[in-house]
């Protein structure tokens, strides 16, 4: 059984499926030989999801889970709890006692896990070859790569068989098969999403990425998983940052020489001349900086910190390890420490030339990778196609940058051609608006599974990431979803984050004269619970977002059920006196719907 994107899924449900016999129609159909796979959710593994997600259900409604019942998969360097976690080495195994954040969060929005999809191992690759546990084919063409070291997490998804996976990417090892299989890898700012339970490659630079079938899919997994982790030194909050460009003005950077495939080139360039006329401009660049970038990361001493990760079997039992990631790991050996300060001293000098980029355009576009290789090529030569793979996707996480892999076209021979947009720190919310829009555009066909990939609605608000540190705000009235100033919250970049209700001491008024129809919250020992939205207000544009809160009304402060002080709106006394009391209806929603 098939369902592909979240709009499908979500469809399934209000029209009476059964979460627990869809998912298990889902998982049987998986096949245990199936390479894409290390493991998969067992009968018990699943009735246990499904009994935490019907406990979930009880406490906040499935209209406040906005992954209900929908399955994904995860790659096997990151812990889900029950599951063994085997960075595809056996010797290394180890059966996970609790989830990874990021996964604890996707099953806290009602997410359901089916298993755990083949890697490179270790994550050292990005051909989807180096694994004891089988070769992931591609899914257009089973004689190519899938691309790696997210190459189980790519398959499963370009298949349907999940809507999404989890990916990893320290050098594009969730954008190079997102490109192969044409789906959509999004890879976040490194330390927007926690890294605790993650098995490292590179600590300094992994980041845990997503790969849907489409962009809006991706926006709102990376939506809900990130965040600041006590448990993770690294992980950073979103800082606030201007209001994003238009497609319409942007200005876009190209590779000004490029190492292409005669098909690749031919399908980039009809890219760039599609893309041309929607923008301000497209420049070509010289890539030199960059290229430089990118070297050090796989021929420079930043080799040593993948070691870090293995360390317990590269030590101890390196014949465990593959013997082309023991070839890997083995260059760590020609460094010293004064030779990782001197690159550090150097990386640090790069970066200044880099930054300067972004004072002339606003993005990059570039190939996702720059041709396809076969499985038989990479057998023949692992080291060198691998590094080739890697061109236009090394350097973006040792600059810190953010980006996503989306779609472009279909080559004659009918495989697949993705593009990659690459842009500053924290500019995701950016690059999913961009992409949204340019995957709307992409001749592209269902795929081979006959999924449809581009969504059927509009992106909501809160699928895209909020930018800065956020305050929670409480809205009653007429800012509610679906009511008619919810824009103003989505204009600020708000979030919505739960509905609830206050504490039992406060009463509510329909005010009269207002246009339009607005209620007024007062306190009252006599009151009762309104039920209310808390939104996550970026702190950035708070001052906008108050400016506009007309008299009566203001901002005051409100106390919710759990006890818990939030920032809400709140009514003026004397707006009272001639307002209708409607504390009975219990919230603003029901009184509308009756009146």
């Amino acid at each position: 059984m098939l369902i592909g994107t979240f709009d499908d899924w979500k469809r399934a449900y209000h029209e009476g499926a059964d979460p627990a016999l869809l998912l298990e129609q889902q998982r049987q159909a998986f096949q245990a030989d199936d390479t894409a796979w290390i493991s998969i959710a067992s009968a018990d593994q699943l009735h246990t999801q499904l009994q935490a997600l019907k406990t979930l259900e009880a406490q906040h409604g499935r209209a406040q889970l906005p992954l209900f019942g929908i399955p994904f998969a995860v790659k096997d360097n990151i812990d889900v709890a029950g599951f063994a976690t085997t960075a595809a080495c056996p010797a290394f195994a180890y059966t996970a006692q609790v989830d990874a954040v990021a996964v604890q969060r996707l099953k806290n929005a009602g997410a359901i896990v089916l298993g755990k999809t083949n890697l490179d191992q270790f994550a050292t690759g990005l051909v989807g070859t180096r694994s004891p546990y089988g070769v992931v084919p591609n899914t257009w063409d089973e004689t190519l790569i899938s691309g790696g070291s997210s190459s189980g997490s790519a398959s499963v998804v370009a298949r349907g068989l999940v809507p999404f996976a989890l990916s990893t990417d320290t050098a594009g090892s969730g954008r190079v098969p997102a490109a192969f299989n044409q789906i959509v890898g999004l890879k976040p700012t490194p330390g927007a999403v926690p890294s605790t339970g993650l098995v490292p490659a590179c600590r300094t630079l992994d980041c845990i990425g997503v790969l849907a079938l489409n962009v809006a899919d991706s926006a709102t997994v990376l939506a809900l998983m990130e965040g600041v982790d006590a448990g993770d030194s690294y992980s950073r909050p979103r800082p606030a940052l201007a209001q994003h460009t238009p497609l319409a003005q942007l200005r876009v950077g190209v590779p000004q020489t490029r190492r292409l495939s005669d098909a690749y080139e031919a399908a980039f360039h009809t890219f760039v001349a599609r893309l041309q006329p929607q923008t301000q401009a497209v420049q070509a660049m010289a890539f030199d900086t960059l290229q430089e970038v990118a070297n050090l990361l796989y021929y420079g001493p930043w080799v040593a910190e993948r070691v870090v990760g293995a360390r317990s079997i590269y030590e101890a039992q390196p014949e465990a390890l593959l013997p082309v990631i023991r070839q890997v790991l083995d260059v760590h050996r020609r460094f010293t420490a004064v030779d990782t300060f001197a690159a550090q001293y150097r990386l640090q000098a790069l970066q200044q030339q880099a930054e300067k980029i972004w004072e002339t355009v606003d993005v990059l576009c570039v190939p996702s990778a720059p041709r396809h290789p076969s499985i038989a090529e990479v057998q023949a030569d692992p080291i060198a196609v691998n590094s080739e793979l890697g061109t236009y996707t090394n350097f973006v996480n040792l600059l810190g940058w953010s980006a996503i892999a989306i779609p472009a076209s279909q080559l004659p021979n009918g495989l697949p051609f993705g593009i990659t947009l690459i842009a500053p720190a924290w500019r995701e919310p950016d690059l999913v608006r961009w992409a949204l829009q340019l995957e709307a555009q992409a001749p592209l066909s269902a795929g081979v599974t006959g999924l449809h990939s581009k969504p059927t609605a509009p992106l909501p608000a809160w699928q895209v990431p909020a930018q800065g540190d956020t305050l929670e705000l409480a809205v009653v009235g007429a800012h509610l979803r679906g009511m008619p100033l919810n824009h103003e919250l989505l204009a600020c970049g708000a979030r919505f984050r739960e509905a609830t209700h206050t504490a039992p001491h406060y009463r509510l008024y329909a005010l009269a004269g207002t246009v339009p129809a607005k209620p007024g919250l007062a306190q009252a020992e006599d009151g009762g619970a309104i039920a209310v939205e808390v939104w996550d207000m970026p702190v950035a544009n708070l001052g906008r977002f108050f400016a506009g809160v007309p008299a009566p009304l203001g901002i005051g402060t409100v106390r919710l059920h759990d006890g818990r002080a939030v920032k809400g709106f709140i009514c003026e006394g004397f707006a009272l006196t001639q307002a209708q009391d409607i504390t009975a209806w219990g919230g603003w929603r029901a009184y509308c719907n009756a009146s």
